[in-house]
């Protein structure tokens, strides 16, 4: 009954609530008035199943009323499929149902991983059965989040559950299928792997000659989308709402929302803006476009705010080690970064002598992408860097980004010569140039201690380095009517190799270009 209840009820189009409560009331009545059961365990189980039907039909009340809020609304039936630890194929009923509204929201990463999750509750349950020879540990390599499947009680409910071996097989299909959808194929051969060995056993060549046929299909993709550069598997923001007057319990709360593809913060803003304006009227809600820390007396209780702060995947050097590729850096991601300028005057710009940043990252209870598509911020750390700390991270950054347009196996030339012209031109006031005149030129340099001066001279050296490189990479590629732009970049660098000489008190040369993979040279002066 509760299972027919929640699968009437999961794509929110109500039962007719007044009657049916009244009948169960009657049921409940039937069950307490019959004399030949009356002392049996009968009527509190009428009363505990009408219980538990209760609650699934307020949650669904509570459903209505955020009909229009995907992210609200999910929220909700993944609390009660959460509920349902004890009653797999509930579980299974609102998972199924939140996978459909992410596919309907073109939420595709999310929908696979209610796939992921649904075939892992069933390898659970059959292997607690004896039936299956891994449970919901073998999709760990997915995605750690899928431990909440172990949580599954063996229970009343467990002794309906109609699944078996085949109902797993097709459930493993379907997560395939979601997770080429998805564009992230260096899952599929994982979830295959737990295919395979059935069909072997069955000895069905036919359906192990398409698995390999698909796996074959799905690393050409992985291929293809390395040598492009193009796949985008999500953007991502830090959103706070704060007026308890508007928001109850999610008050001061934060939360990271993954949006699909690229999308621009403008367009994350507007959306939220009109959910809440249609929800608390378009004069009450206020979007705070500032990312710094926002103090909650400092704003005016009349109005609902709602903070909207662009972040990015934050790893650390020991983890960059082990992911190697775009799709590793951005799967099974929880720590997200975002960067606030300031100075110590108390202005948010100014001269690279002043200018610091505070670094804030913040760590989200699961990874994404899950089954939702926001996650609570459990804590964030923050950092604040100095005048010259801006300098060598801002100049690494350059490093990093000029090597890994060189190091492509398809150079994007015009990327490349953009980067190039922005970081050799030798301007006053701006550029690379900007740091070494603030923070290595003679007296200017004995103001910050002596292991910053070196680690921003080491990092210049590597910056000649790189430039020298691009620059060799480009003359390779370059076409016939680009050689005189070439030209003119390659007197810029002589020009900023000699200005760094100067500024730096050792001798940076530069390359005469002979060969295509140039190196400058850093030498110090004797």
């Amino acid at each position: 009954v509760v299972i027919a209840v929640s699968q009437l009820i999961a794509d929110v189009i109500g039962i007719g609530s007044t009657r049916f409560q009244q009948s169960l009331s009657i049921v409940n009545n039937c069950a307490n008035s019959d004399k030949n059961i009356k002392h049996t365990a009968f009527p509190s189980d009428v009363k505990d199943l009408t219980k538990r039907i209760r609650t699934v039909l307020m949650a669904t009340e509570q459903m209505k009323d955020h009909e229009n809020d995907p992210e609200m609304l999910v929220d909700l039936q993944y609390s009660l499929a959460k509920s349902y630890t004890s009653t797999p194929e509930l579980r299974k009923t609102w998972l199924d149902s939140m996978a459909r509204i992410h596919n309907k929201n073109s939420d595709l990463s999310e929908a696979a991983m209610c796939y992921v999750h649904v075939a892992a509750l069933v390898a659970e349950y059959l292997w607690r059965k004896g039936m299956f020879r891994q449970g919901c540990s073998a999709f760990r390599v997915i995605t750690p989040n899928i431990d909440e499947e172990a949580a599954m009680m063996e229970d009343v409910g467990m002794q309906d559950v109609h699944f078996n071996e085949e109902v797993l097989l097709e459930l493993l299909e379907e997560c395939a299928d979601g997770l080429w959808k998805a564009e992230r194929y260096e899952l599929i051969a994982d979830v295959y792997k737990l295919i395979i060995p059935i069909y072997e056993q069955r000895r069905d060549f036919e359906k192990l000659t398409h698995l390999y046929d698909t796996l074959h299909r799905a690393y050409t993709k992985v291929m293809e989308v390395m040598h492009t550069g193009k796949r985008l598997l999500g953007t991502f923001f830090r959103v706070a709402f704060f007026g308890q007057g508007f928001f109850e319990d999610e008050d001061g709360k934060e939360y990271i929302y993954k949006e699909p593809k690229f999308t621009p913060l403008s367009e994350v803003s507007q959306r939220l803006l009109k959910l809440y304006s249609d929800k608390f009227g378009q004069e009450n809600v206020k979007i705070i476009q500032d990312s710094g820390k926002v103090n909650p007396k400092d704003l005016d209780s009349k109005f609902a705010y709602i903070q909207v702060t662009h972040v990015t995947p934050y790893l650390d050097d020991k983890e960059l080690e082990d992911r190697k590729t775009d799709f590793e850096k951005s799967h099974n991601i929880r720590r997200f970064v975002f960067e606030t300028p300031f100075t110590v005057s108390g202005k948010k710009q100014g001269g690279v002598e002043e200018q610091c940043k505070r670094r804030t990252i913040l760590t989200t209870t699961h990874c994404f992408p899950y089954v939702k598509k926001r996650i609570p911020v459990m804590y964030q750390h923050q950092t604040d860097l100095s005048p010259i700390e801006v300098a060598i991270d801002e100049m690494s950054c350059k490093v990093a980004e000029l090597r890994l347009l060189c190091s492509a196996s398809e150079v994007d030339m015009i990327r490349l010569q953009l980067k190039l012209q922005g970081s050799i031109s030798v301007q006053v006031n701006a550029g690379p140039l900007a740091y070494a005149r603030a923070f290595l030129d003679g007296s200017s340099a004995k103001k910050y201690p002596d292991n910053k001066v070196k680690q921003l001279k080491e990092v210049f050296r590597q910056f000649v380095d790189a430039c020298g490189h691009g620059l060799g990479v480009n003359e390779r590629l370059i076409k016939e009517d680009q050689h005189e732009y070439h030209d003119e970049m390659k007197a810029s660098y002589r020009d900023l190799t000699r200005e760094l000489s100067n500024i730096m008190h050792e001798q940076v040369c530069f390359s005469d270009f002979k060969d295509v993979w140039v190196r400058a040279l850093t030498l110090p002066v004797h």
